[in-house]
């Protein structure tokens, strides 16, 4: 059995989306995010992250730019673009018809 924070195969995609929805942030800031609000329970790995990041923006959802961080540093922020807006809206009605099953099958099981 996976660990709790073992994400089902596209949730990440919604997260990020979801997470820079709110504002535009840097890398380090989107995991760091998902993982206050989950409660510590979902961890975002560099290695998952960093490339579902450039997948997003090649697919014109998110757009990125260079500035300064909060520690004086030099940070890729990412945003949603207006496809990426109409993107997260799919992508919430998908998980909840998916999250509104999986719940049917648990519940009546």
């Amino acid at each position: 059995m996976g660990k709790p924070s073992d994400l089902l195969q596209g949730t990440l995609d919604l997260l990020i989306l979801k997470t820079i929805g709110l504002e535009p942030m840097h890398g380090w800031a989107i995991a760091k995010r998902i993982q206050q609000i989950s409660n510590e329970v979902l961890q975002v790995q560099q290695g998952s992250l960093y490339p579902a990041l450039h997948r997003l923006e090649q697919q014109g959802w998110i757009k990125a730019k260079w500035a300064e961080s909060d520690t004086g540093r030099q940070a890729k922020f990412y945003s949603l673009t207006a496809a990426g807006r109409a993107q997260l809206t799919k992508e919430q009605e998908s998980w909840s018809r998916l999250s509104a099953a999986v719940n049917l099958v648990v519940e009546g099981a």
